[in-house]
């Protein structure tokens, strides 16, 4: 549990202004999530915290790879990992998550740990389908031939006479095997 306890920033004793921070994230960091996605990594986060009176901004950036496991092959590959993003701490009464993107920390608070915040960063930045990239270029030639059907349950509208006539003539150039069909369709 002390390895958490690296993560800690002391805000209570920090004078207003821009302050830098940097952690280095690698297996041990992992570790401490349970349920982890990622077991490896070698990651570098900067931290640029602004605090003021009411409130301290948290600019996060976050450079490096992670290993996943390719979903098709199960073989281990590094993806590359580079987000930025930022999470305003206000205080307030009590604890509380307001959003993403916004924390209510109590008045008085003596610390912030940012190992929870960063762990999440790195996960939103891993794609929901890993794939190794042996089979990244196969992916985007599966992806181009498919073809898109789009199912809606609303009412067609009243068509207009100019509609009717382009389907008229749909209808001439239907095959004459779905005719029959529709013909059977009908009688029932």
């Amino acid at each position: 549990m002390k390895a958490i306890h690296k993560f800690d920033i002391n805000i209570f004793s920090l004078s207003n202004g821009k302050h830098e921070y940097t952690f280095e994230i690698d297996q041990a960091f992992f570790q401490l999530f349970e349920y982890s996605q990622v077991e490896k990594g070698n990651l570098k986060a900067n931290i640029e915290l602004d605090k003021s009176e009411t409130l301290i901004n948290v600019f996060f950036s976050i450079n490096g790879t992670v290993e996943l496991i390719c979903d098709r092959s199960l073989e281990p590959f590094d993806y590359p990992i580079e987000t930025e993003n930022r999470i305003i701490f206000k205080y307030g009464q009590e604890a509380e998550e307001i959003n993403e993107e916004m924390v209510i920390i109590p008045y008085g608070a003596q610390q912030l740990n940012v190992a929870q915040y960063l762990y999440e960063l790195i996960s939103v930045a891993i794609p929901m389908k890993k794939l190794h990239p042996d089979f990244e270029e196969e992916e985007f030639k599966d992806d181009e031939d498919l073809e898109v059907l789009v199912y809606t349950s609303e009412e067609p509208e009243e068509e207009s006479s100019a509609d009717k006539s382009l389907e008229s003539n749909k209808e001439e150039e239907v095959d004459p095997r779905w005719k029959a069909l529709q013909q059977i369709k009908n009688k029932k």
